[in-house]
């Protein structure tokens, strides 16, 4: 079964756009593996709370890198 997991700071992709990931990550996977692969292709977006992640030995925060959150997070 193919997975792919993306882990992004938390709250800042809308569902329209977590749903984007989950389709065209799949149509992918189709385009590789052929059509098979279509109903055993598992998506996961992981939001990762503010300042759980960083880089280089830094915990980075949304602040540090000016970030804006989307406005409708709750929009499908």
């Amino acid at each position: 079964m193919p997975f792919a997991n993306f882990k992004v700071p938390e709250k800042t992709l809308t569902p329209k756009q977590k749903e984007e990931i989950v389709i065209r990550t799949t149509e992918l996977y189709v385009e590789i593996y052929g059509e098979r692969a279509r109903n055993n292709t598992m998506v996961l977006v992981e939001e990762v709370a503010d300042g759980g992640w960083g880089i280089a030995g830094n915990v980075l925060t949304l602040a540090m890198l000016g970030e804006a959150t989307p406005t409708d997070t709750n929009a499908a």
